[in-house]
Parts: C-alpha cells; structure tokens; sequence
C-alpha cells in the first residue's frame, strides 16, 4: 500500500504563494491517480485539483480554476498543489489521496473514489 506525508502548508497573506507538496512511500506514485482536497473549519471536505497518472490530465473545483496548478514529478514520487493569488477563504487543512488507475485520464473528484490519505498539512491565508 502506498503512503502519503502532506508537507509545505503555512501562513501566507492573501495575493501570495505557496506550494504544497505531497511525497508518497511503499509504492510508485506512477501506479495511482492523486487528488487534492481542503477541509475549512466547520464546513466539509471538498475537491481542489486532481492529476492523472502520468500528468496528462488534470481536473480543478470552479473556485481554484486559474489560480492553483497541480502537478505530478513520478520519479520523485511526488505530487504538487501551487497556489497562487490566495485568498482567505482559501483557509483549510490539505489534503493529498491516491487512488489506483489503470488509465492514463482518469482525475477522480470525489472522496469517495480515494483510498489511501495523508494527514493533512494547515494552510492559513491573512488579510
């Protein structure tokens, strides 16, 4: 089973920067479709971005379409969320998922098509 560690989240004010980073172990990244989702205080889980196997296709939610980049480095077993122009309310605990695709254009966006998680990685954007 593959395992995923959430890294790179902080603070940042908004109209800034950051990029976060999710680094997988056990097995090759190669194998499995990546998601990144967000939880906000209070309300509930949602889709940000996912990324097929080898990076052909990607899928965005509407409220980040334009502004965050995700993408996929598999010899370094590592898949990114850049995040540019933040806003507050893009406050959240993020996180990576990966789910096993047997295509190359498969970006799942929905909690229940992942099966391996990270733990999270806090995401804070001031005014």
């Amino acid at each position: 089973q593959v395992q995923l560690v959430e890294s790179g989240g902080g603070l940042v004010q908004a109209g800034g920067s950051l990029r976060v980073s999710c680094a997988a172990s056990g097995r090759p990244i190669s194998n499995f479709a990546v998601g990144w989702f967000r939880q906000a205080p209070g309300k509930e889980r949602e889709f940000v971005a996912a990324v097929s196997r080898i990076g052909s296709f990607t899928a965005y939610a509407d409220s980040v379409k334009g502004r965050f980049t995700i993408s996929r480095d598999n010899a370094k077993n590592s898949v990114y969320l850049q995040m540019n122009s933040l806003k507050t309310e893009d406050t959240a605990v993020y996180y990576c998922a990966a789910t096993p695709s047997d295509t190359i254009y498969r970006t799942p966006k929905k909690e229940s098509e992942y099966s391996v998680w990270g733990q999270g990685t806090q995401v804070t954007v001031s005014s």
